[in-house]
């Protein structure tokens, strides 16, 4: 049985008693794109509940067609199956660089390098994690830049410069590309290069579903010790206050009730309303869609 559901759930319950203390005090609900409650369904309670207006908040922090056109896409599906009177959704924005995250993550990872041996701690990689997706898919959008600057934020308030982007979960046909490299494989190659521990950041995640409890948990443990080697595995952010506090910002901002747009590093905070060409995935016609823009 995977966790994610009940995980989603005490997100919510966290994020209901913040905006009953912060505001505002909105109702919340809670759809899927691939198991109950399916987004339909959601939309339709909704209306029934005589909700005209709503703020999405997808559970991916990073720009790409499975992490947020695709959501967009299963909006606008599940909007047409409920007709007339479905609710208006709009978004909120990617939180990538928001302190409410990089910070929180930050700290997470001290206190998992200080975990380590102190031999270990000397020779000691940070692997940052995140799901492998098709390269022609990354070719359309911001995955990657959003995913290294995010990983530079946290390392950086980590206290180390000795890190780097690795993928898990990579599936679809050997002859297709997908974004490397794999952290088993990398794991394997730090051994050969003289490291003594990785510290494994699950970056692109917000929960412990079982992806990264097997990816992470079972393979990534079992190669790092028969290599030999420390790991330390930082918890994803779950339902840590600082992050539910973002969540509650973010609503306020998108609603004008807050006109600071904070996010840390070099790229500014990410749009709020995606480009109608944003996250492109041009599977049948790359060469059509070269061109087209990035969010």
């Amino acid at each position: 049985k995977s966790p994610i559901n009940e995980q989603n759930l005490a997100l919510i319950d966290s994020l209901r008693a913040e905006l009953k203390k912060s505001g505002p005090d909105l109702p919340i609900y809670y759809g899927n794109r691939n198991w109950h409650p399916f987004l339909a369904d959601t939309l339709r309670q909704m209306k029934e509940d005589g909700v005209e207006n709503a703020l999405a908040f997808f559970t991916s922090g990073f720009s790409c067609y499975s992490g947020c056109r695709q959501y967009r896409e299963n909006i606008l599906e599940a909007q047409k199956e409920v007709g007339e009177g479905a609710p208006k959704v709009d978004l909120l924005r990617k939180f990538y660089n928001h302190p409410g995250f990089i910070e929180p993550m930050a700290s997470l990872t001290r206190d998992e390098i200080a975990k380590l041996s102190t031999e270990a701690q000397s020779k000691n990689k940070l692997l940052f994690c995140a799901h492998s997706i098709p390269q022609v898919m990354a070719d359309h959008c911001f995955y990657e830049k959003q995913l290294n600057e995010s990983s530079r934020l946290i390392a950086e308030r980590a206290g180390s410069e000795d890190w780097e982007l690795v993928y898990q979960s990579r599936s679809g046909p050997p002859s297709q590309p997908w974004l490397e490299p794999d952290i088993c494989d990398r794991i394997e190659e730090l051994k050969k290069e003289g490291y003594k521990a990785v510290t494994v950041i699950p970056v692109g995640f917000v929960s412990d579903h079982m992806e990264v409890l097997f990816d992470l948990d079972t393979e990534a443990v079992d190669k790092a010790a028969e290599c030999g080697m420390e790991m330390a595995r930082v918890p994803t952010i779950g339902t840590h206050p600082q992050f539910i506090a973002m969540i509650g910002e973010l609503i306020r901002e998108r609603m004008g009730l807050q006109e600071e747009k904070r996010a840390l590093g070099s790229l500014g905070p990410s749009h709020d309303v995606c480009p109608a060409n944003c996250c492109l995935y041009p599977r049948t016609r790359p060469a059509a869609a070269a061109g087209a823009g990035r969010g």
